[in-house]
């Protein structure tokens, strides 16, 4: 369902409004507002201290895990009200979750190889048919470089985002965003 009634659509962010533009004269879908666009679900992996999902939480996200290794957990827990570890070897873990989720973040989560397996398995069991994992990703360990492209181009389509798209003061040459969707 798009919201027809008018041409800004201004949900609530915080104690501002968000206020988007559309175009309900249009014959494109993507001109319009979806109501479902109002309401995703995401998963963060390799939260670090939680600045991005903090961020999406700031933008109106309200249904967001934010998940890392054990020892990255105390770190995390100072700068949000709640949070828990999300073990990526521990399926039991993922399917306790209320599955599927529309987005996936996976920052700077390839350095072991024995892990691997496990975090590519845990991206493709946590999003949906549509939904999309957006990977930041810089090359630290060559053993998992390779087994990570080599298992992820069996279950994903890959789309790497040109640096020219992205905010030139973020842009570093050794790290890469790539936008993975599952191959149906």
């Amino acid at each position: 369902m798009r919201f027809i009634e008018s041409p800004v659509i201004e949900p609530p962010v915080r104690d501002a409004l968000f206020s988007i533009q559309q175009d309900n004269g249009s014959f494109y879908i993507g001109t319009t507002v979806w109501l479902y666009s109002l309401i995703l679900r995401a998963v963060e992996m390799g939260t670090d201290c939680g600045a991005a999902g903090m961020g999406l939480h700031l933008l109106g996200l309200q249904n967001i895990i934010l998940t890392d290794i054990a020892p990255v957990m105390p770190a995390l827990k100072r700068n949000l009200k709640s949070s828990k570890p999300l073990y990526w070897t521990n399926s039991d873990q993922i399917k306790a979750l209320s599955l599927p989720f529309d987005l996936v973040i996976a920052t700077d989560t390839v350095y072991i190889k024995d892990t691997v397996a496990p975090l590519v398995s845990s991206m493709e069991a946590l999003i949906g048919d549509t939904g999309t994992v957006l990977l930041g990703y810089q090359l630290r360990s060559p053993e998992a470089h390779h087994l990570f492209w080599e298992i992820c181009s069996r279950v994903f389509d890959i789309q790497k985002v040109p640096h020219w798209h992205l905010h030139p003061e973020y842009a570093y040459e050794e790290a890469d965003v790539y936008i993975l969707r599952k191959k149906l």
